[in-house]
């Protein structure tokens, strides 16, 4: 298995290369250059294996530089009782004879995104391995709340490796950024950027694109990798999932063998719809996918009138994993829809770069509308979806997965569709016990509360234990205080890698 870049064919890679790489050199984003395929005799037999084996089938289609055994080495490592705090991984919840909710959530760092970060950092270090890397990596990430902690956790003390993430400070919920701030680690670093996500975002994709400071970390024995989702290694572990929840269904003769589900997906930057798109490409029978957005609801107006247009009022959101304008991953689906024109990929990106909008061909919005439905919902009707979930159905679900439920209803209301549906759950309520609580209770209640104390009330209201990584943050040190401008951002990672630049 062969990846290229989505903005030139002729830059061709191995997959080791790609996940050490993170980014293609001329920008763009590596994919496979075939999509693998499982049979229906394959994604039957992935019922009665337990989600690690099944990791290790889907992985084995990818990784294909990768040993069987490394690839088991690297799923081991990444989901044990250790990491997560049930067997199942990431099991099914069953709310009615139509809705199951897929708990992604139950890592160290109660979020979707360790899902795929506790297994980046192995795959990783086999990759550095494999292409003998000698420099130090150098990870950096721009996150929205949840990858942040993620990253951190998964790469904290991996030799050959550091972490930088930078984060928007007023753009992450209280206990996000207490993750962030205690985390432990020999290799860690963590700074505070004044302005949105996408300010953050951008910031790192102009440190990652600079040629001249490239050439002078290198000369310091560094390189650059990445563990957003723009990165192959970090994408491919969403994939197993679906196909997981699938299988699940199947063990428990919820659907029949062939039987089309529909997927939904609360999204920002659109990497783990993306991984449900490759999932039934592969082969896995999904009818729908449904994205659902929040207020920046900029996917949700591209898919429905094929503009991307990030040219409006940033909204700061109770669901802050996904006030995000800028979806890096829908260059992958783009790339695959358009059958793979690189040129037109280059002149869309180029011309979001320089006019924030592009408008894709009618053909093109035919085939993704085909594929997709999309809808969003505000705070208000967020505020509405967890309150109704808990006294319809007794299941308390956190902000994102809210979304996801909303923009689910919608659909159902539009289309009267009843197919069996699985609502992708990104994190646990735990994580933003404040809008929960406001959701389920009153504002009222957390006057005068400490974090700490409203994740007490949470866990009585909900009858559900507080994860213990939660639980335990308020015994730890706040070791992480930097903040900066987004224009000074290289001089942080400057200043963390102990550079001098004259």
């Amino acid at each position: 298995m062969q990846y290229q870049s989505t903005r030139d064919k002729s830059i061709v890679t191995t997959s080791a290369e790609a996940i050490k790489m993170g980014i293609s050199p001329d920008g763009g984003l590596f994919v496979p250059q075939e999509m693998p395929a499982l049979s229906h005799d394959q994604i039957l037999a992935l019922a009665e294996l337990n989600y690690n084996a099944r990791a290790v089938e889907i992985l084995k289609l990818f990784l294909t530089d990768f040993t069987s055994d490394e690839i088991k080495e690297c799923v081991d490592k990444a989901y044990n009782k250790e990491k997560f705090e049930t067997e199942n991984i990431a099991p099914i919840y069953k709310l009615n004879n139509e809705v199951y909710f897929l708990e992604l959530w139950h890592g160290p760092t109660c979020a979707f995104k360790d899902m795929a970060l506790q297994i980046l950092p192995h795959l990783l270090t086999k990759s550095l391995s494999k292409t003998g890397e000698d420099k130090e990596i150098v990870i950096l990430v721009a996150t929205s709340g949840d990858t942040g902690k993620a990253a951190l956790e998964g790469f904290k003390n991996v030799e050959g490796t550091r972490i930088i993430v930078f984060y928007p400070d007023k753009g992450v919920s209280e206990i996000q950024k207490l993750q962030m701030i205690t985390q432990e680690g020999n290799n860690v670093a963590v700074a505070a950027v004044e302005g949105n996500f996408d300010d953050t975002q951008n910031g790192v994709k102009a440190i990652f694109t600079d040629e001249a400071y490239k050439g002078l970390l290198k000369e310091k024995n560094y390189k650059f990798s990445s563990a957003n989702s723009i990165n192959w290694g970090r994408l491919v572990p969403q994939i197993i999932y679906y196909f997981s929840a699938y299988a699940d269904l199947l063990k428990n003769e919820e659907i029949t063998p062939e039987e089309k589900i529909n997927v939904v997906v609360p999204t920002g930057n659109f990497g783990n719809i993306l991984a449900a798109y490759y999932a039934k490409e592969m082969g896995l029978p999904i009818h729908k996918l449904i994205c659902a957005s929040n207020a920046n609801n900029v996917l949700t107006e591209f898919i429905n009138t094929g503009v991307y247009n990030r040219k409006r009022a940033f909204m700061t959101t109770t669901s802050p994993s996904m006030d995000i304008l800028i979806s890096s991953n829908l260059e992958r689906l783009l790339f695959s829809i358009t059958g793979q024109d690189c040129a037109r990929l280059r002149h869309w990106m180029q011309e979001l770069k320089d006019n924030g909008r592009y408008e894709i061909a009618d053909v093109t919005k035919q085939k993704m509308k085909e594929l997709f439905w999309a809808g969003y919902c505000d705070d208000e009707e967020t505020f509405k979806t967890i309150k109704e979930t808990a006294q319809n159905d007794s299941y308390v679900i956190d902000t994102h997965t809210a979304v996801g439920k909303n923009v689910y209803d919608q659909y159902v209301q539009e289309t009267d569709d009843r197919t069996k549906t699985i609502i992708a759950s990104t994190a646990s309520p735990f994580k933003f016990t404040q809008s929960v609580i406001t959701a389920l209770m009153s504002e009222e209640v957390l006057q005068g509360k400490t974090e700490f104390e409203l994740l007490e009330i949470l866990s009585e209201k909900s009858g559900v234990r507080t994860p213990k990584s939660l639980s335990e943050l308020d015994e730890k040190a706040i070791l992480h205080t930097i903040q900066c401008h987004k224009e000074q951002m290289k001089q942080v990672v400057n200043n963390i890698l102990d550079i001098s630049v004259k």
